[in-house]
């Protein structure tokens, strides 16, 4: 299991800013270690938010996104109390989901 989600969500009047950050390696099998050898392909390949059960994002990444890729987004509809639910799993089978309280 990968590192803890950081997941933000500030609720402003009826708009909330969410940001999310996902500890992730991304490599994308064309960086070399010290020894020229190809690092493994290792990406996050699901990624998925939702809000009190309800989903907001459900869709996939690839590659060409950057190590530990942070997400922001803004939603309507959720108030303070409300959960945030952040999930994603990679090629290798790993997966992490984290949740918090909306502010």
């Amino acid at each position: 299991m990968g590192e803890q989600i950081k997941i933000r969500a500030q609720v402003e009047g009826d708009i909330t800013e969410i940001r999310i950050l996902l500890q992730h390696p991304m490599e994308t099998g064309q960086r070399k270690d010290e020894n020229g050898q190809a690092l493994a392909i290792h990406f996050i390949q699901h990624f998925s938010v939702s809000h009190d059960g309800r989903m907001l994002i459900d869709g996939q990444l690839n590659t060409s996104i950057a190590k530990n890729p942070l997400f922001a987004f803004k939603a309507r509809g959720i108030k303070p109390g409300d959960k945030i639910k952040v999930s994603w799993q990679d090629n290798k089978g790993d997966q992490r989901q984290d949740e918090i309280t909306a502010r």
